[in-house]
C-alpha cells in the first residue's frame, strides 16, 4: 500500500510515530549480541525479542547500503537483523519466535478506546527475509484482555518489502492513563501448536492463545535464515504516512525513559569506616522505579577500599556509595557504569 502525504483523518501529524527509535538508530545496550535463546532486549533500544524453544540467534543492528530500498524511500540507515545460527524444523507446542513493542497507556489516550467512536491505527514497516511466506502480526491490549491480528506475506526472499496494516479502534475497553503497558504490538516468525491452533481475529476478541498466529512459517528451520526489519510506524488512523524522522538527540531522550546507561566517577578523603558518594540522575524521568545493574571501574587510593553500593533508586536517579574501610586518604573509583531499566 504506498504511504499518504494527505492529513485527512489522521488530525495533527507532528509527532505521531508511538514506535519510539523505530528507523532502529539507537543500541545503547549493545550492536551485537550472539547465541540467543530467550526473551530479552539485546540490540535496539525498545525492541524486544521474546523467543523460546526457537533455535538460537544473533541479533545485531544492521548498516544498511545507500542502495537498499529503506535508505532510497526513506532514508533508513539502520535496521534489526536476526540471524539463525542453531535451527529448530521441529517446533515444540510452545515454541515461539517474535519481535515486540510495548506503548504505556500514557500514550495511548488519543486512540480514545472504549467509547463509540475508538480511532484506528495503522502499523507500517519494511521487512527482509530468507524465508517467504504467511507471518502474523497481532496486537494485544492489556485493559480488557483483547487482541486482534492479521496476515501479510514475505514474497520474495532476501528482498525489502514495505507492509502496512490497518486495525480497528476498540469500543469495549478503554486504556488506564498511566505508566502501565495499554497494547503490545508483536511480529510473529516462528509458533508453535499452542499458539497456531486458532483463527485470526481481526476484530477486538477475548485473548486466546490459539489465536494469535495461525498460519505463521517458522523462520527457525533453516541456519541460513536471516530476518531483517526498519522503518517502524505505529500510528493513529486509517493511513501510513510517510516516516516520521526526528533528531538523533530527540529520540535518545525517549529511549531514555525506558532504559539509561550512564557512567560515574567517584573520588573522596573520607574519615575511618567513613564513605564518598555521588548523586546521579538519570538524563529524563524514567517511566517507574528502574532495576538498576552496576558495572565496577576502576578503584583506588590510600583509603581501604570495601566497594561501591547504590541507594536512594528512584524513577528521577539515585545515590552511589563508595566505601572505605581504615585510615584517612584519597579513594576513588572511576569510569564505573550503572545501566538502569525501567522498560514496559
Amino acid at each position: 500500500m504506498p504511504r499518504s502525504k494527505i492529513i485527512g483523518p489522521q488530525g495533527n501529524l507532528g509527532r505521531r510515530n508511538l514506535a519510539h527509535n523505530g528507523d532502529m538508530q539507537l543500541a545503547q545496550r549493545s550492536t551485537s549480541v550472539n547465541n540467543i535463546t530467550v526473551a530479552g532486549y539485546y540490540t535496539c533500544d525498545r525492541w524486544r525479542t521474546a523467543m523460546s524453544s526457537a533455535g538460537t540467534w544473533t541479533q545485531t543492528q544492521e548498516t544498511l547500503a545507500v542502495t537498499d530500498p529503506p535508505f532510497i524511500t526513506n532514508g533508513h540507515t539502520k535496521a534489526l537483523k536476526l540471524d539463525c545460527t542453531t535451527a529448530n524444523g521441529s517446533l515444540s507446542a510452545s515454541s515461539h519466535l517474535q519481535i515486540q513493542y510495548r506503548v504505556e497507556g500514557f500514550d495511548l489516550q488519543k486512540l480514545r478506546t472504549g467509547t463509540s467512536d475508538p480511532s484506528t491505527m495503522t502499523i507500517s514497516f519494511w521487512i527482509k527475509a530468507t524465508k517467504t511466506g504467511t507471518n502474523v502480526f497481532s496486537v494485544y491490549q492489556d485493559e480488557g484482555g483483547k487482541q486482534v491480528g492479521f496476515a501479510y506475506t514475505i514474497n520474495a526472499s532476501n528482498t525489502w518489502e514495505f507492509k502496512s496494516i490497518t486495525i480497528p479502534g476498540n469500543t469495549h475497553d478503554a486504556i488506564a492513563n498511566d505508566h502501565t503497558r495499554g497494547r503490545q504490538f508483536t511480529w510473529y516468525f516462528a509458533a508453535g501448536s499452542q499458539r497456531t491452533t486458532g483463527s485470526l481475529q481481526s476484530a477486538w476478541t477475548n485473548y486466546s492463545a490459539g489465536d494469535e498466529a495461525p498460519g505463521q512459517v517458522n523462520h527457525a528451520d533453516d541456519a541460513a535464515n536471516n530476518i531483517h526489519i526498519t522503518g517502524v510506524q505505529i500510528e493513529q488512523g486509517s493511513l501510513a504516512t510517510d516516516f516520521e524522522h526526528i533528531s538523533r538527540a530527540e529520540s535518545l531522550l525517549n529511549c531514555q525513559r525506558y532504559y539509561s546507561r550512564i557512567e560515574y566517577n567517584i573520588q573522596g578523603y573520607p574519615p575511618i569506616n567513613g564513605y564518598a558518594d555521588e548523586n546521579m540522575h538519570w538524563p529524563v524521568t524514567m517511566r517507574t522505579t528502574p532495576s538498576i545493574t552496576r558495572t565496577g571501574g576502576t578503584l583506588g587510593g590510600t583509603n581501604g577500599i570495601v566497594g561501591t553500593q547504590t541507594y536512594n533508586i528512584t524513577n528521577e536517579g539515585c545515590r552511589a556509595e563508595l566505601q572505605g574501610n581504615s585510615n584517612f586518604g584519597r579513594m576513588y573509583e572511576f569510569a564505573g557504569v550503572i545501566t538502569a531499566d525501567a522498560e514496559v
